[in-house]
């Protein structure tokens, strides 16, 4: 590296106002290092650029910061838990949080999913499910069981199990063919169908049924699992249609195939309930979660399963590995910690019913941008929204990344964008005061785009 005047320089000089090193992830890096995006600090509902400026949080982070930023339970337990245990191996070792955390999320699940593995992220997770599942079925003697079904539109993270289930063209097509023999259910949303709607659609509950299709193709003696976020977040929030995952269910009983559910977003109270599992009233055979397990605050991640599942890999001696997968940093003192002190405030303040209760007048105010120019369609799930912007012809995705900019620098907002949709995924101690600002602001910022 050069200084000012070309000459090298030294290696550990400081030089906080260089934006070149970091090459940031899903970003237009040369476009953000024209015009940052700066945070320095958050506090509750709030981030703060390093002037002070307040910016609403309108996407909870990354769909992660639930309880909020900067909750004190949260920041004590990170701090106290770094002085007495800041590192523990969790291979053939382990520390008191990391069961006692297992437990509390076990305790959450829905059914006999009572089992947790943990990991580091919500990409580790997945791929963490798809091993197990694959393992699962080489220890029940079924190992040509090894076709994995994703769906169009989803997103399941960014390791090559993730992309390969994952239905997103832009994360799967620089990336070479990735797993072989995935298949791909298709996606949930028809805007002919479904425009504008709160909840979860009426129409399209029969797609789930294109799984038999799968399955006459290839024999269910090939498949392993089929793995579906329950409301695609990432991809535009695609709320399930009525019945969909009931019948998604049903069918893979009737063919003996795991079904895997994605709640990396979903999980932690983000649809009114622990997990989108026990909203919908379906029992999945694994669950992977992240993000919300820690409020975001300390990375953290796992995957939990059924009984049965875990029981099948405790049958060898004793003094064995039964499974041979982990991370160095599964189960870290400090995200243990976190997640523990996490749990605590949404059980404390009750913020998975306070999201269930809000859901309503969230929906509403989403609903008053319908016939805003330039609006194609408002889509709304627990505390989640997205609107559909139109696109301008030269440029798919700029008039979402006008608005993101305007409504960071110019009316204090952040909000997530995915093409030309704007996403919104508040933590759940919004007020129904903020809520109305939200919306309002994003009224003032399309009317600036189109």
């Amino acid at each position: 590296m050069l200084d000012a005047e070309g000459q090298p320089a030294a290696r550990d000089t400081p030089r906080p106002n260089d934006l070149a090193a970091w090459w940031m992830p899903f970003t237009p890096n040369r476009a953000f290092k024209r015009r940052p995006r700066l945070i320095a600090r958050a506090k509750d509902m709030h981030f703060f650029t390093a002037d002070g400026r307040a910016v609403l949080d309108g996407t909870a982070g990354l769909w992660c910061c639930n309880a909020g930023h900067g909750r004190d339970p949260i920041v004590a337990a990170i701090q106290a838990q770094a002085a007495e245990l800041d590192f523990s191996p969790a291979f053939q070792f382990g520390h008191p949080k990391a069961f006692a955390l297992a437990a509390r999320i076990a305790a959450l699940a829905p059914g006999d999913l009572d089992h947790v593995f943990f990991c580091n992220s919500g990409s580790e997770a997945v791929d963490t499910a798809l091993k197990i599942a694959l393992a699962y079925w080489n220890l029940s003697g079924q190992g040509q069981r090894t076709r994995l079904i994703g769906r169009e539109r989803g997103y399941s993270g960014v390791g090559f199990g993730g992309i390969s289930v994952g239905g997103i063209v832009a994360n799967r097509k620089m990336f070479g063919t990735a797993l072989a023999g995935v298949d791909h259910l298709p996606p949930t949303y028809n805007r002919e169908k479904q425009a504008f709607t709160k909840g979860e659609p009426e129409w399209g509950a029969h797609l789930a049924d294109d799984l038999d299709r799968i399955v006459a193709l290839h024999d269910a003696s090939t498949i392993a699992a089929v793995i579906v976020e329950p409301m695609a977040g990432s991809t535009g929030v695609l709320p399930p249609p009525k019945g969909y995952l009931q019948r998604l269910r049903k069918i893979c009983d009737k063919h003996g195939i795991l079904l895997i559910f994605d709640e990396v977003i979903t999980g932690f109270g983000r649809l009114g309930t622990a997990f989108a599992a026990e909203r919908y009233g379906v029992i999945p055979d694994m669950i992977t979660f992240a993000k919300g397990v820690t409020s975001g605050t300390v990375p953290m991640a796992g995957v939990v399963m059924r009984k049965g599942i875990y029981d099948a890999f405790m049958r060898g001696p004793e003094h064995v590995i039964e499974l041979f997968h982990g991370y160095t940093y599964s189960a870290h003192p400090l995200a243990c910690a976190a997640g523990l002190a996490t749990l605590d405030v949404y059980r404390d303040e009750n913020l998975f019913g306070r999201a269930a209760a809000l859901e309503g007048k969230w929906a509403d105010a989403a609903m008053s941008l319908k016939g805003t120019p330039g609006v194609l369609d408002i889509r709304t799930l627990g505390l989640v929204a997205a609107v559909d912007l139109a696109s301008r012809p030269d440029a798919v995705g700029k008039r979402a990344y006008d608005a993101m900019e305007k409504a960071f620098h110019e009316h204090g907002l952040m909000f997530r964008i995915t093409g030309d949709t704007i996403a919104l995924s508040p933590p759940l101690i919004i007020s129904e005061d903020q809520i109305g600002e939200i919306f309002d602001k994003v009224k003032k910022v399309i009317a600036q785009v189109i």
